[in-house]
């Protein structure tokens, strides 16, 4: 017999039957709210612009409380800064064979991880990233969002490659790579033919991997 039936105070773990059933409506259902919280969000910033929009403006377009917004984001900038790009890069990364060069590596992931995003969230990268490269009082965030990143990505890619993190060859490869993505997002904001920001990061990449020979 489980434990959830021996003693009515455990919680039931079990990975089938009614309970994790139940679970796991509540998850798609929290899920489904934090994305039309999002959706409206920059719906909103892109029509009346984001300081002039209030978190109950949002929380009445996505039919719910603004209590209910701020159990899923703490501050309205957060709507900007949720990063669901950095974590499907990373764990593509860790897959990658330790002996490959680093900015093979790199590059491989980056291609998985856009494998694993919808059409629907490519645009609202977009639209996140015009909206934050656009706002004045967004800069702040901004560079504070990219600093985090770049932690996170040289966390990842010491353990990857089983170093220490404050190695120069990986702060200095870090810096490189994250330089190179932000100079492929703006040019990916810019072009009028509207090119995947998948393969714009590829190029940049590719010219990084030759030695940035012109």
């Amino acid at each position: 017999m489980s434990a959830s039936r021996d003693n009515p105070d455990t919680p039931d773990t079990r990975t089938d039957g009614p309970a994790a059933t139940r679970s796991g409506l509540r998850e798609r259902k929290k899920l489904k709210t934090q994305q039309r919280l999002r959706e409206e969000a920059l719906r909103l910033f892109a029509s009346q612009g984001f300081d002039q929009t209030t978190v109950e403006e949002i929380s009445e377009a996505a039919e719910v409380s603004p209590s209910t917004f701020f159990r899923y984001y703490p501050t309205k900038e957060a709507v900007l800064f949720m990063d669901e790009f950095d974590p499907l890069v990373t764990a593509a990364l860790r897959r990658q064979p330790k002996d490959k060069r680093p900015i093979l590596a790199v590059r491989d992931a980056i291609k998985s991880g856009f494998t694993e995003m919808l059409p629907e969230d490519e645009r609202q990268l977009l639209e996140v990233y015009r909206l934050t490269t656009s706002t004045p009082g967004m800069r702040g965030h901004l560079y504070q969002n990219i600093l985090e990143s770049m932690d996170y990505f040289a966390d990842t890619i010491a353990e990857w490659r089983g170093v220490s993190r404050d190695e120069p060859a990986v702060r200095t490869f870090v810096g490189a790579v994250t330089g190179v993505i932000l100079e492929a997002a703006t040019e990916w904001v810019s072009e009028a033919e509207g090119r995947p920001l998948r393969v714009i990061i590829d190029e940049h990449l590719a010219r990084l991997e030759a030695g940035l020979d012109f």
